[in-house]
């Protein structure tokens, strides 16, 4: 089982160099992010004007294993709704941490409202 589930703000924490990059590249090896988290980096460099191409150069070499969204990762991503929802919590948010919580790894993410959770899973801040 990996030790660590990469939320997007952690990823793209890295990518752009920005506080908290040094956490996040310690945790890579082992680490995975659900593919709804890897859109999202996928989307935001996009949008920053990355080709596709480039965008694949940036990320292959991380090594970090890509988790499809299934049917049992859906159940609980959706049953974290309740216990989220007041503070904002997405559904690429809830990806990040149902799957943290159900294989009893650490959620690593850049946002702070995070701490605040209580929810089953260990969550770290990266800054």
């Amino acid at each position: 089982m990996p030790k660590v589930v990469i939320d997007a703000s952690a990823l793209l924490a890295l990518l752009n160099a920005e506080s908290g990059a040094d956490v996040v590249a310690e945790a890579l090896p082992g680490g995975v992010i659900s593919a709804v988290n890897l859109s999202e980096v996928v989307a935001k460099l996009c949008e920053a004007g990355m080709p596709e191409k480039a965008i694949h150069q940036a990320l292959q070499p991380l090594g970090l294993e890509s988790v499809p969204f299934d049917e049992e990762q859906a159940y609980q991503a959706g049953l974290l709704r309740i216990a989220t929802k007041d503070m904002g919590v997405s559904l690429g948010d809830r990806a990040c941490l149902s799957l943290a919580k159900m294989r009893g790894a650490v959620a690593l993410t850049s946002d702070r409202t995070w701490a605040e959770l209580s929810i089953g899973a260990t969550i770290n801040v990266i800054r």
